[in-house]
């Protein structure tokens, strides 16, 4: 799974499945989140309060990018870096 982006120890991955919808996957540790982009949500998996609320902070402020980010790997293309949560 390429790395889209990394901040504070969270490692945002994205994966393109056909059968799903556009999401990303979170990883802090063990702790491992599937997060929905449109609209951002956690679909699944646990993590600590505070990482759950930096990668939905940061997935709302990059939405558009994260999009595009599906749309490539849609077209067996790269996704390009997507800024950290600052």
């Amino acid at each position: 799974m390429p790395v889209v982006s990394k901040f504070y120890g969270i490692v945002i991955r994205m994966l393109f499945l056909r059968q799903w919808t556009a999401h990303f996957h979170a990883i802090y540790g063990e702790a491992e989140l599937v997060v929905g982009i449109a609209p951002v949500r956690i679909l699944q998996g646990e993590a600590p309060l505070r990482v759950r609320r930096m990668v939905v902070e940061w997935a709302t402020a990059h939405q558009a990018e994260l999009l595009e980010a599906w749309e490539r790997l849609a077209l067996a293309r790269a996704p390009l870096p997507i800024a950290p949560l600052i």
